[in-house]
């Protein structure tokens, strides 16, 4: 199974103490978001679990202490954009991510790590002219440490148009652009451009447009051919990315992001954060009255008529 941490929540930037405790532990568990009382106990053990996967936009918390899962296979996307405080208020600079990018990509190997410079939106500050020059940047300095890079546009969730008041999509004149102009970029710095969600109007431009968490890219990154049953690929219409189980929780990323889709406002955010115990089974909270646990059905997707990488 793919084990995912970072849809709903950045886990290294925030939780890593609590990850790692964890992993020790041996199991975790997972309130349903819609069904709180419904929880879900996952074991974290490379017996059952083929690639852990993470999303975040500062991995630095958990460097340090990665000799403690390096049983399981893992594949990280590290997101970095060009957006200042105004819009990412609690993100690192991105030359402090960039460095610690380095690092990460040094220690898991270059095939398990990928940037994510996502979501783009055009503003009067953040003009179509800037984003071509802070990619072009950005691309330069992580040459070498990455083979792949991810672009998405903006999408306009009701949570993003409350939060991100004046934000507007951006216009097909623009993504041509872009789509264009960063794959070429890419190309001369290593990097195959891949897109998120976004339909196949910039494969003219040699973008991979077949999505961000394929089946073939998480392969790569572990080095292993996977059997994947169909009906654990994404339900989201047009992704055919395998985003796994998710241990994350809603509402509890402190970078504060004015796009972010996972969280409805930052009171609720810094409410669950005080509600966080490092040593609690759950990211958020504890057991609560009423609680019906289940066990997750846990197999490895581990293809052994194909156990070598081609």
């Amino acid at each position: 199974m793919i084990l995912n941490t970072g849809n709903r929540t950045d886990i290294p930037a925030y939780y890593s103490e609590w990850f790692y405790n964890r992993i020790r532990a041996g199991f975790v568990l997972v309130r349903n978001p819609y069904y709180p009382q419904q929880v879900i106990r996952y074991r974290l053990s490379p017996e059952v679990v083929d690639c852990l996967a993470f999303c975040t936009k500062n991995p630095a918390p958990m460097l340090d202490r990665l000799p403690e899962i390096s049983a399981f296979k893992q594949f990280w996307f590290v997101t970095i954009t060009p957006y200042g405080r105004d819009i990412e208020p609690h993100v690192p600079d991105q030359a402090q991510v960039i460095e610690v990018f380095k690092r990460l990509s040094d220690i898991v190997g270059i095939q398990a790590v990928g940037w994510r410079y996502d979501p783009i939106f055009i503003s009067e500050k953040y003009s179509l002219d800037y984003h071509l020059d802070s990619f072009s940047q950005m691309a330069a300095s992580l040459r070498g440490y990455t083979d792949h890079a991810v672009i998405s546009f903006i999408d306009l969730y009701q949570k993003t148009r409350r939060n991100f008041r004046g934000v507007q999509a951006v216009a097909s004149a623009e993504r041509t652009a872009i789509g264009q102009v960063f794959a070429a970029i890419a190309r001369q710095n290593g990097m195959t451009l891949r897109t998120c969600m976004e339909g196949s109007d910039l494969e003219k431009f040699g973008v991979d447009c077949s999505g961000c968490m394929t089946q073939p890219v998480i392969e790569r990154a572990i080095g292993m051919n996977l059997k994947i049953p169909k009906n654990h690929h994404t339900s989201r219409e047009g992704c055919d990315c395998l985003l796994g189980s998710d241990i994350g929780v809603y509402n509890s990323c402190g970078h504060g992001c004015h796009y972010c889709y996972a969280n409805h406002d930052m009171e609720t955010v810094r409410h669950n954060m005080a509600n966080h115990d490092s040593k609690s089974p759950f990211l958020i909270g504890n057991a609560m009255v009423g609680d019906i646990t289940k066990e997750a059905k846990q197999v490895l997707y581990l293809d052994e008529q194909l156990s070598f990488f081609r």
